[in-house]
Formats: C-alpha cells, structure tokens, sequence
C-alpha cells in the first residue's frame, strides 16, 4: 500500500492574500514593471526569485496552484496549462525531436492517439501503440529510437490498469522517459513514488470537479519543469499553452476539497459497480474482484481514496446504449455529457465520442464495443436511491 497521502501536502500549504486574506491575490495583469532594467533582465534569464515579467513566462496564481499540485503528486515542481492536452502536447515535443519514437498504450484518451498518430509524425516522430497490460509487448516495441513510454494509470475508456512499477523499470533499463497520464486516479495513486518520470492532469476533470473550467498540468523534477518554461527552448513557454490566472484561482480553491469528492465519488462507484454485476450486467470497476487487475491495483491505491469514480457498462448495442443513456437524463439521474469528474453523473458512449479519433477496427482490437457506456459518477448522497432509479431504466429497457 502507498502511505504517502497527498491530501496532507495541500492542506500544509499557506497562501496569505496581498491583504492578509485566507485565498491568495489574483493579479489581474499580463505583464509586470520593474524598478529596473537589470532586474528585468534578470527575471527574462530566470534569475530573480519572486519577480514577474509577463504572464505566459509565469503568474503569481499560477505558480500557487502548480506548487500545490507538485505536492499533490510528490513532485519537485509542477507548471500548469490552459488544457490538458496542452500539457500533453508539450511534454511530449519536449522530450522527443524527429527520428524519435514513443512507445504508447493502445488505451489512452481519444485526443492523446490522435495527437500521437496523426500529428507527431509531421515532425518525423513515431507512436508504436501496444497493449500495455502485457510488459513483454511493451518490451518489444521498444527500439534504439524510443525516447519516452506514454501510458495512463487508468485507461480511458476500459479502466485497464498499468502496472506502473513494471513500467518503470523498463524505462530505467532502456534509459527513457515514464510519462503518466493520472487523471483518472487523482490521490489514490501517486505515480512518481512508483517510479514514473512525468505525471500528467487534465484538471477539468475530478481536480477541478465543477465542469466549468479547462486545465492541465505537468508534475516533474524542478530540472524537467525548467526546461519546458525555457524561453529559448521550452515547448511550454514557446508554445503558449497559458492558464489564465483567474482560472488557476478557481481550481486552486476546489482542489482544497478533492479529498472529499474522491472519496465520495469512489464509495458511490463501488456501490453501483457491485450491484450492478450482481444484477448480471458485464461491469469493468477497477475495485471489483473480477477486474483483471483489481489485485496489482489494491497494491498501487491509497485505499483512503478508493478505486476512482469510472466505471463502465456495456448492454450489447449502441442503440440500446444511447436509448438508455437518454432515459437516465430524462429521469435527472445524470447527462448525457463527455468529461468526468462532476457532482452529478455524466454518461456517454466512447466509442462515438471521446474515443471516436481511435479507427474502428483499432477500437475493436482493443475491446471498445459499441455498446460500451463510461460513466463519471457523481456525489449522490443517497447512492442506493441513485440505483433504484437506474435500475428501473434498465429493466423499462430490458438491459436486466
């Protein structure tokens, strides 16, 4: 089990505001004056701790937020991005020039492959895409030319579990880079005590939990951090993936309270996963004794925050999977929505939604069917209440 407990790293932070109040100040500006031209200067080298120079280099709020989510994750430092896909984007052109390749995991999130497949090899980068579950596929993908292994610690959408020890271990044999997406997995698994490199957030998602902002963020060694904000050389910094400082305000505020919501989200997921695969329904849950990795899993999770708050359930079609989805929202049991991490349940079908960049064929190799539905469950205080409801859709639909 991982004793490391993030929760207490991000409630040992203080933030006094510029007037003594409990939340930090937004400074509302892009660019900052100097009493100087030397200090200008020595702020644009990077050499002047606590001094600004313009927003996209750095930002009070948004060096708050990336020291509370380094802590978060356990790292030395962190930069946060205006998407998750920006702080993908960046990493990944960091770490890789053309000639390289990436080793990656089939099932990733749908923007993340086709990134991977369909824009990097416009700069001669190559993307081998491997069942991730099996080390010694992995292994052989692996050539002279690989620069990083690219992974999510649990897949979206078919919550297939990385073992991220096993990964690493490669990475240091091979002497190559561990990138890990973490969104699913926020505090119950700290990737970086398990060896990876890099670890990854879409903070729209659970950190965030409001669904009303976009973010990313990159956890790494304070050397990685400096490198992607080079001004010279930084895919951060050149690239312009900026979060707006009032936007890093707002998540920096819900974050204070994900232990909370994880906690909630995961009992609520484990609830409706047990009685659902009782009820004979084909469920994937992490925290389910038939997950195929529900034993390498309990090894991996602070078992404070649960298994997560994905789940899935395939009922056969995609007509029965839309109809079904419609019924729940009509019946105010959640909406019919992409993304995850929000107080009410979200549901949509991967397959012709955040996973439809994936090919056809591609997605059923991989096991995504088209009656597979993903869902984000939500913080229901009266969980068996929220059951008996979405049982009773199922049965007006003949799923059970």
């Amino acid at each position: 089990m991982n004793h490391f407990n993030p929760a207490d790293k991000i409630q040992d932070l203080q933030y006094f505001g510029e007037f003594g109040g409990v939340n930090p100040s937004i400074s509302d500006s892009s660019t900052y004056t100097f009493l100087s031209a030397k200090t200008m200067f020595d702020t644009f080298e990077g050499n002047a701790e606590g001094c600004y120079l313009y927003s996209r280099h750095s930002s009070p709020m948004n060096l708050y937020l990336s020291k509370a989510l380094a802590a978060m994750e356990g790292t030395e430092s962190a930069n946060v991005a205006a998407s998750g896909m920006g702080a993908i984007t960046s990493v990944l052109l960091q770490l890789c020039a053309s000639g390289d390749e990436i080793v990656s995991s089939r099932t990733i999130y749908g923007g993340t492959y086709a990134f991977m497949k369909n824009v990097l090899p416009k700069w001669g980068i190559k993307t081998s895409f491997v069942d991730g579950t099996k080390l010694d596929v992995v292994e052989a993908a692996i050539t002279s030319n690989t620069k990083v292994l690219y992974c999510e610690t649990v897949s979206n959408p078919l919550l297939e579990v990385t073992d991220i020890e096993r990964w690493a271990q490669l990475a240091k044999k091979y002497n190559i880079k561990l990138v890990i997406d973490n969104t699913f997995s926020p505090l119950s698994v700290a990737p970086t005590k398990l060896g990876a490199d890099v670890v990854i957030h879409s903070l729209t998602k659970f950190i965030n939990g409001s669904s009303d902002t976009v973010g990313g963020v990159v956890c790494a060694s304070q050397e990685f951090i400096n490198d992607l904000k080079n001004v010279n050389t930084g895919a951060m910094m050149l690239l312009g993936p900026t979060m707006d400082s009032l936007r890093s305000a707002s998540i920096l505020k819900n974050l204070r309270t994900l232990h909370i919501r994880m906690k909630q989200h995961s009992f609520n997921a484990m609830y409706l996963a047990t009685k659902f695969e009782n009820d004979g329904l084909k469920v994937v849950y992490p925290g389910l004794k038939s997950h195929p990795s529900y034993s390498l899993y309990s090894t991996m999770i602070n078992e404070e925050y649960g298994f997560g708050g994905m789940m899935t359930v395939d009922v056969g079609t995609l007509d029965k999977a839309n109809e079904l989805m419609e019924l729940m929202q009509n019946r105010n049991l959640g909406y019919l929505a992409v993304s995850l991490g929000f107080y009410k349940t979200l549901f949509s079908a991967p397959g012709t939604s955040t996973s439809s960049e994936i090919p056809l064929d591609e997605q059923k190799e991989m096991g995504l069917s088209d009656g597979l539905i993903r869902f984000s469950i939500g913080l229901d205080n009266d969980i068996e209440r929220t059951y008996q409801m979405m049982k009773s859709c199922m049965k007006e639909l003949n799923v059970i």
